[in-house]
């Protein structure tokens, strides 16, 4: 994809730079959609974020009606923009009103555009919301498009599981608090009750693009060396604890470690 700004490099890094502005969370995001849609080329580029009722809700567009943020929701599965949230597959249509599933807004006014590019705000497998650019011609979105505009909603994923959206909404009203059910397989008869704890917190990734690669690619093979090493020095004292199994989950790991089919900094070596 080739557009005034740049490409979806110089977009990213754009959007990353905006990302540490001291700026609300809703400044933000206006700023994010007007962004995408200069760089996409479109003249609308909006951000629904799925709730935790199941609905999306508008959060900010550039292009549509400004009235219709947080005011225009629709169902998981209603519309494109809910079929995009269902299936968590993107979306590329030249004439979006002659799809089965389109729904009419008209709260925003988007009847004027006829070209729909829609992708799943996805992460950790779980969709968070849905990203949109729509243009008034009739246009078909290349390949490059639509992994330009994923990698972009990479960048938005991390921005709600971050937490900032709760300056906007309840964060209980996000899909990203509401409640999980974990089935586990019974190994005993008879009821057991406890709390929940994440073994290390989470780690919000907020640099998707890397200034300088060479140096990047140096701390991935300074953090596999450090790996490894820990790993050996585990295996080597593992007697100390006696001989057992453990050993030998630590020996498929250590063999893990050292496979180069995973790790493209390794096969270099």
């Amino acid at each position: 994809m080739r557009s005034a700004l740049g490409g979806p490099r110089l977009l990213l890094r754009r959007l990353r730079e905006i990302s540490a502005e001291p700026v609300s969370a809703q400044t933000r995001l206006d700023k994010i959609v007007v962004q995408i849609a200069a760089n996409m080329v479109a003249e609308v580029c909006s951000v629904y974020v799925l709730r935790a009722d199941h609905r999306l809700e508008l959060y900010a567009t550039e292009g549509l009606n400004r009235e219709a943020v947080h005011q225009t929701t629709m169902h998981a599965g209603e519309g494109l923009v809910g079929l995009i949230a269902r299936s968590a597959e993107p979306l590329a249509l030249s004439e979006a009103q002659d799809h089965p599933a389109f729904a009419y807004k008209p709260e925003t006014g988007e009847e004027v555009y006829h070209s729909f590019l829609g992708v799943p705000i996805l992460r950790g497998g779980s969709t968070l919301g849905v990203l949109v650019v729509q243009n008034k011609v009739r246009r078909v979105y290349s390949e490059e498009e639509v992994e330009a505009l994923q990698t972009t909603a990479m960048l938005l994923a991390e921005l709600i599981a971050s937490g900032e959206l709760q300056a906007i909404e309840d964060p209980r009203d996000l899909a990203l608090y509401r409640p999980a059910s974990l089935k586990g397989a019974p190994m005993n008869e008879g009821v057991g009750l406890g709390h929940v704890l994440l073994h290390e917190p989470r780690v919000v990734v907020k640099q998707l693009v890397a200034e300088d690669l060479s140096r990047e690619l140096t701390r991935l093979e300074q953090a596999v060396d450090a790996m490894r090493a820990s790993i050996d020095e585990l295996v080597a004292h593992g007697d100390r604890i006696g001989a057992g199994e453990h050993r030998d989950v630590l020996e498929t790991v250590r063999m893990v470690a050292y496979d180069q089919g995973w790790c493209a900094g390794c096969a270099r070596r």
